[in-house]
């Protein structure tokens, strides 16, 4: 660990504080590019995620002028006959950490800028809330390479968007910005280009002083309802809102309510506002 808490990893960095656990991609060829390494970072990093107790928030961002331009095509052209064994190896990692986050058991906050393109999309799906930055461009471009989607890309998409609109963006690969990507239900909010990092460290803090336990199995909830019926979810919502009366955040809660006063959850010490 560096002397700012900052994990060692060459294709992004790792630090967890107040709460926050910050993975940000960060490679110097100013796209962000995914790679082998970066998937496997992804995956190592996703885990410690979910086995700090210190982390009560995960927020995804990017250095540089970029927040990923997709996968490494130096890397994939170099790979020659042995390409489709690379993409099986590297989507094994990419994958197992796509999981890991969207069965977070903590929010997950995504903040892009730049171009963000091809598995760069599977991020966004594994968010609760996603913040772009207003210049944002957004491109799908598996199918113009001759390929197709992966990281879970086609079966996030047409959640998020519809699977009208998740076929014209796979098959035309056309670029659309952040407003366009907000009207969809791509992006939550679209902030000032100049005020992305502070957003989006203020959203994670904010989720992050919350009941963080009832925020993860509410998110699961929400991303399970589509594979059950009605009466179905209904058991399970009842199962999981008794297994959350149970907890001490339940109990703060209900007793901040009736003493007209903030909670604290987790333990934390309250916020002197």
């Amino acid at each position: 660990m560096t002397g700012d808490g900052t994990e060692p990893y060459s294709t992004l960095r790792f630090r967890v504080g107040d709460g926050v656990g910050r993975i940000t991609l960060s490679r110097d060829d100013g796209l962000n590019a995914i790679n082998f390494l970066m998937t496997s970072e992804l995956l190592d990093t996703s885990i410690r995620c979910g086995e700090d107790p210190d982390v009560r928030v995960v927020l995804i961002d990017g250095d540089g002028p970029n927040f990923c331009g997709g996968g490494d095509l130096d890397t994939l052209s170099g790979a020659g006959d042995h390409l489709p064994e690379q993409l099986r190896r590297q989507t094994a990692f990419f994958n197992a950490a796509i999981s890991n986050l969207a069965r977070s058991a903590v929010p997950v906050v995504v903040a892009v800028h730049g171009n963000v393109v091809g598995g760069a999309t599977s991020l966004l799906g594994v968010a609760d809330i996603v913040l772009a930055a207003a210049s944002t461009k957004f491109r799908l471009a598996f199918t113009s390479l001759g390929l197709t989607p992966d990281g879970g890309a086609s079966f996030f998409l047409p959640r998020l968007v519809g699977e009208r609109r998740a076929l014209e963006l796979i098959l035309t690969n056309r670029r659309f910005g952040a407003d366009e990507a907000e009207r969809w239900g791509l992006v939550t909010s679209v902030v000032a280009d100049g005020e992305l990092e502070a957003e989006a460290m203020a959203l994670a803090g904010r989720l992050a002083a919350g009941p963080s336990r009832a925020y993860g199995r509410a998110r699961t909830l929400v991303r399970d309802a589509w594979d059950n019926t009605l009466e179905t979810h209904m058991r399970v919502e009842t199962e999981t809102i008794a297994e959350m009366a149970r907890s001490d955040d339940a109990r703060e809660g209900i007793r901040a309510f009736l003493e007209k006063r903030r909670p604290v959850f987790g333990g934390r010490k309250p916020d002197s506002g």
